[in-house]
């Protein structure tokens, strides 16, 4: 019984996410142009013929201004305010880690170490495919998918934004990764190392995070989930002291940012990871559709891993129906890297859901008596 209701629920999910929009009404995709309206650059030295997004015009000057020798919280709360970006609450000034490592790396740094990233999580993800073993032919498709989902990260124009280096992260760390029990047979000190410094980037990594946690509270890894919870600790106690230095600059007068909980409910989650991703390419009746079946697929990956995908794709997936505005739609780069593989193994998963449906069906009565 619970396998029909699953089959005609996954059915209909497929129906509407063919159908609801995926984007801002009446807009085009702000990947293929900026959000709220272009920023001049005419007169600038260099400045590029498109016009930049100003959420990258804004980190890119906060970049430039820390190569120049000025510390970050000297500046950023004044810069948003002249920009008139929000700085109320303090979460809506990001992060310095990225802009730091992007001052330091400059532009041919940054193209480097997006290019390592991306071939990192492909040969992550081709070694693990291997070890799970998964067929030749699906391991060729498996990570030719994967190179889909991470190649965005080579886009040098998106270089500023935190979520692509954030997500990148996230899928190179669940690659790493192998699920032990008891404290054997697991491997996570290099998923560790790689998931850190996505959450020093952005704190959209947390959920990821408490995901690895207590996967291994679940399977009894007591040390890596001691060391889970360590980096969730460091973490907040980080995010406190900047908080603390943002509101040092914020005025009563700064206007409380626009609320994020907005529930666009399926149109949160499916048009963020579209339009963060190469499925914006797609049309809108496939595009939608393709990202149910990437989360629902993970469910075919044989292991603990496929569990694991399922409810890493979902529960960000949940978060964005809730929270996230239109403009807000980047936010998806978190998770979009991590999530194409689950498409190839979707078949194996829809198979094995209408097998056990067919099986109930079929299931012999009891004998009376």
């Amino acid at each position: 019984m619970l396998a029909r209701i699953a089959l005609a629920g996954l059915a209909a999910l497929l129906l509407a996410s063919a159908l609801v929009p995926v984007s801002k009404p009446s807009s085009r995709s702000p990947w293929l142009g900026p959000v709220e309206g272009p920023l001049a650059t005419a007169g600038k030295a260099g400045a590029a013929d498109e016009p930049y997004d100003e959420d990258i015009a804004l980190y890119e000057e906060a970049i430039d201004r820390i190569g120049k020798g000025e510390n970050y919280y000297d500046f950023i709360v004044p810069l948003q305010r002249a920009r008139d970006y929000p700085v109320n609450p303090g979460l809506a000034v990001r992060l310095p880690t990225l802009a730091y490592l992007d001052a330091w790396l400059g532009t041919p740094g940054q193209i480097v170490a997006a290019l390592a990233l991306m071939l990192g999580i492909v040969a992550a993800w081709w070694r693990r495919f291997g070890e799970e073993g998964v067929s030749p032919r699906l391991r060729r498709l498996a990570t030719a998918t994967v190179f889909v989902g991470a190649s965005l990260g080579l886009n040098r124009h998106y270089f500023p934004l935190h979520e692509l280096w954030a997500g990148g992260l996230i899928a190179l760390s669940f690659g790493l990764h192998r699920i032990g029990a008891n404290g054997r047979g697991g491997k996570w000190s290099a998923a560790f190392c790689a998931a850190a410094l996505a959450l020093a980037i952005r704190e959209h990594a947390l959920p990821f995070v408490l995901l690895m946690a207590a996967t291994a509270l679940w399977y009894r890894n007591w040390r890596e989930a001691a060391a889970w919870a360590a980096l969730v600790t460091v973490f907040f106690a980080a995010l406190s002291v900047h908080l603390s230095l943002v509101s040092r600059d914020v005025l009563p007068s700064d206007p409380h940012s626009a609320p994020w909980l907005v529930v666009r409910g399926l149109s949160g989650w499916l048009g963020n990871v579209v339009q963060a991703s190469n499925l914006r390419w797609l049309p809108h009746f496939l595009a939608g559709p393709a990202v149910v079946l990437m989360t629902f697929g993970w469910l075919g990956f044989k292991g603990r891993a496929g569990l694991f995908g399922f409810l890493l794709s979902a529960g960000y997936g949940l978060a964005f129906m809730l929270a996230g505005r239109w403009d807000n739609f980047y936010w998806g780069a978190m998770i979009a890297p991590a999530m194409f593989a689950g498409i190839v193994f979707a078949p194996r998963a829809l198979s094995q859901l209408a097998a056990a449906a067919r099986a109930r069906t079929r299931a012999p009565a009891p004998p009376s008596n």
